[in-house]
């Protein structure tokens, strides 16, 4: 990660929250069960509240689901943190949403599609025969949120162009690797292509309603 990358990301407090969640992960990944599916990636995955509804015996797939996301994260962070976030399971599936924080940060593209790439690059060394499932970002409401200031800050370098576009060349590193690309995002849109005001909390974050559609558009890949 570079200086100013590190500069961007920095804060104590989530910092601690951070790390604080992860040995949460290293705990439970020594009584969990090998060979299920993982969600990984940063606040869009951690808050997708699928272990609840697993517990609750609302949902049930072929597979467990193990949700090891961390908020506020980025490639770099998934980089370093891979052995808690992902392998120490030793998954069969893989479901990755991570890079929005990337670009959201402005972490140069090159680097932030050099560290994705190089996810995927030890994925395949290190579970050669994991299904592994990229999957396209959500899309984003500005038109119905922004207007106080954290909001504001939040979108300053967030936009559903920006998004799809880094989606389309993360498509093509999947591709690369000869894992799937996926877009769960059916439903979510309204008919200007933004994120449904319903769907969502504070423009860029779903609300579990939102979590159904993408859970529901999902299911043919949990269970294949």
């Amino acid at each position: 990660m570079s200086e100013e990358t590190k500069s961007l990301t920095l804060n104590p407090e989530l910092e601690k929250f951070q790390n604080n969640l992860l040995a949460e992960y290293d705990l439970a990944n020594q009584t969990a069960q090998k060979g299920q599916s993982v969600f990984v990636g940063s606040s869009l995955m951690e808050i997708f509240p699928i272990e609840k509804w697993e517990e609750e015996g609302s949902v049930k797939f072929d597979n467990y689901i193990y949700n090891r996301a961390v908020r506020a994260t980025t490639t770099s962070f998934l980089l370093a943190h891979m052995d808690t976030q992902i392998f120490n399971l030793a998954p069969t599936k893989i479901f990755i949403n991570i890079g929005t924080n990337d670009i959201g940060f402005g972490v140069p593209e090159t680097e932030f599609l050099a560290n994705y790439d190089k996810i995927m690059s030890d994925i395949a060394v290190k579970l050669p025969t994991c299904q592994v499932y990229v999957m396209r970002y959500y899309p984003i409401n500005t038109v119905d949120f922004g207007n106080d200031d954290d909001e504001k800050s939040l979108f300053k370098t967030r936009s559903n162009s920006k998004f799809q576009s880094a989606s389309d060349k993360i498509k093509n590193l999947a591709k690369k690797h000869n894992f799937n690309f996926i877009n769960v995002n059916a439903g979510l849109s309204d008919e200007k292509g933004n994120l449904k005001k319903e769907l969502t909390f504070d423009g860029a974050h779903m609300n579990p309603d939102g979590y159904k559609i993408v859970l529901s558009n999902l299911t043919g890949y949990l269970n294949n």
